[in-house]
């Protein structure tokens, strides 16, 4: 299915190069800024503490999470638990408070906007628990980067394996980049999205690298920087088509998912606009660089032995 069809091969890799060092400068930036200031660690990462609130009625949880910022708790997470009158409340730690002292300044600020408020537990998260979660969740990205590459040396070559890693690696780094950049809150769910965007960029990295190979096979006099121009054309429509539709939903969940959706939709929309341009300007042109040839994916045809006429 197209929506419209171009007549005549765009040259990306005539820019490649330009493309290839801002992205070289905004990847170590993105670094600098992850070794110098590091990230805003959600309560699931660094401990703190849980607090369960009942309500005689279906409690507003954008009114509760107003109330405890305006008592100074800025980086709380506020959700429905069990049913729409019971809330759990996920503090970060906080220098020279201890829980209990915590829960008693949270239930003043509750009971001074709602007396129906009231306690029904309290907990503390260890930061062993999130020491634990983060040591996961770097085995998690570990495994899948592995993964990838071991399919892609199979599905295709070499050359495309580490080319379509490097191209993961840098969307990963900008999107994780962003949030130690702008300092925004990294929880569980954001991880989760920072792994769907690996799965969803080697998915574009793949449909070029196989247009790539059938225009191989199609086009056999042009240069390999016009196959792959030829093969990145192709696939213009069909990316509009599914990453299109993707950001629609994405955004959807941006723009009225909520504090409970944002960060998570967030790091999808930029983490989905990196992989359409990494599976162009990154992928592409390494593969290109490393001297990706029609001979490395279209085996030539074997010669029928001919036999000997006396």
């Amino acid at each position: 299915m197209e929506f419209f069809k171009i007549r005549r091969d765009i040259p990306f890799m005539r820019y490649a190069l330009v493309f290839n060092i801002i992205s070289l400068a905004t990847f170590l930036a993105a670094v600098i800024f992850l070794w110098a200031k590091g990230l805003n660690f959600s309560i699931e990462f660094t401990g703190g503490t849980v607090l369960e609130v009942s309500y005689a009625q279906a409690a507003d949880v954008d009114a509760i999470r107003n109330t405890l910022e305006k008592a100074g708790y800025h980086d709380t997470q506020v959700q429905n638990f069990g049913s729409s009158r019971d809330v759990l409340i996920r503090l970060p730690v906080k220098p020279g408070a201890g829980s209990g002292q915590q829960a008693e300044q949270v239930m003043a600020a509750l009971k001074a906007a709602d007396p129906a408020a009231e306690l029904r537990r309290v907990e503390f998260v260890g930061p062993q628990v999130g020491s634990e979660l983060a040591t996961d969740g770097a085995l998690a990205l570990l495994m899948v980067v592995i993964g990838i590459m071991i399919y892609l040396a199979f599905r295709f070559e070499w050359k495309f394996s580490v080319a379509a890693i490097v191209a993961n690696l840098h969307d990963v780094v900008l999107v994780v980049g962003m949030f130690s950049i702008f300092g925004w809150e990294f929880s569980l769910p954001v991880l989760a999205a920072v792994l769907a965007v690996l799965g969803y960029s080697v998915n574009e990295s793949v449909i070029i690298f196989d247009r790539v190979r059938e225009h191989f096979r199609k086009m056999r006099k042009a240069s390999v920087t016009e196959v792959i121009d030829s093969a990145i054309t192709a696939t213009i429509s069909r990316t509009i088509i599914t990453h299109g539709s993707t950001l629609c939903m994405t955004l959807a969940m941006l723009i009225f998912g909520g504090p409970a959706l944002h960060y998570f939709a967030l790091a999808l929309t930029i983490g989905i606009i990196f992989g359409i341009y990494s599976s162009v300007f990154v992928a592409a042109a390494i593969a290109m660089y490393l001297g990706v040839k029609r001979e490395d994916l279209v085996k030539p045809a074997k010669k029928e032995d001919q036999q000997i006429v006396p």
